[in-house]
């Protein structure tokens, strides 16, 4: 029997990249999930996964999406037992000096509507099932939700609210609900960053880190995307964490204790 056996589990984000390889893990240990992402998986995917999974297409800044997702997982699986807010997008290290006010503005609206309201659409719209169910919300973080440089200064900002948002949500749900987090370091994904700042067609992969990995990552090497779903995993598992809320799992490879390097060795 799988580590989530009979868990009914609802996941922003997650058509592809790090939230895909959550559903996919989440499925074999025995769960069903129910996805919200603006775009379609591969049909390919989608009849891989089979009837353990249901695909609705949506905005996560839309707080209807979120319900109408929340009312799938009821309708369908009976309960909800854990909810997953995982989408998000990136700022490819803007700096506040590189845009002007205009940017700055449409970029904060776009970025934080996403990463930060989201979150907390999503949140509202599952609190009363997981209250039911006693059961748990689990965010994806970053590195750059404790440190500097792990984005620009929106990505970063929004990334520092999610760490409020966890801790005050654990805070107020307890004791029926657990709240925790992921926090990944660099990871080699299709995440794209805000239209506004005409970045939506540029993506993390596209970077290249992985052939500076051993001057950016104390570990030595970019860990796969699937090197980080046991965290969720372990965050979603009834029996695994019974005292844990309020956590945040830092799962970046040491950057957390050594910051960043730039390819020369240097501290930046």
């Amino acid at each position: 029997m799988g580590r989530l056996a009979g868990q009914s589990v609802y996941i922003t984000g997650a058509a592809g990249g790090l939230g895909l390889a959550i559903v996919r893990r989440f499925v074999a240990e025995g769960a069903r999930c129910v996805v919200l992402d603006r775009r379609k998986p591969d049909p390919d995917v989608a009849a891989a996964l089979g009837e353990a999974v249901r695909f609705l297409e949506g905005d996560v800044r839309d707080a209807a999406a979120h319900r109408g997702a929340v009312e799938t997982a009821l309708a369908q699986f009976g309960a909800l037992d854990c909810f997953i807010g995982n989408a998000g997008i990136w700022d490819f290290n803007r700096s506040l000096r590189a845009m002007d006010a205009a940017a700055l503005e449409s970029g904060f609206h776009e970025l934080f509507g996403i990463n930060v309201l989201g979150y907390l659409l999503g949140a509202k719209a599952a609190a009363a099932a997981l209250a039911d169910s006693g059961g748990s919300m689990i965010f994806t973080l970053s590195n750059a939700a404790t440190m500097s440089n792990g984005g620009g200064v929106l990505y970063t900002a929004s990334k520092h609210a999610g760490l409020g948002i966890v801790r005050q949500l654990a805070y107020e749900l307890a004791p029926r609900v657990r709240v925790n987090a992921v926090a990944p370091g660099a990871i080699l994904t299709g995440l794209s960053g805000p239209a506004s700042l005409g970045l939506d067609d540029q993506t993390i992969r596209s970077l290249g880190f992985e052939a500076v990995a051993d001057k950016i990552v104390p570990l030595g090497r970019i860990p796969e995307i699937e090197d980080y779903v046991p965290a969720y995993v372990f965050l979603a598992a009834r029996d695994e964490n019974v005292p844990a809320t309020g956590m945040v799992l830092r799962y970046d490879g040491g950057l957390s204790v050594r910051g960043f390097l730039s390819a020369n060795g240097d501290g930046q």
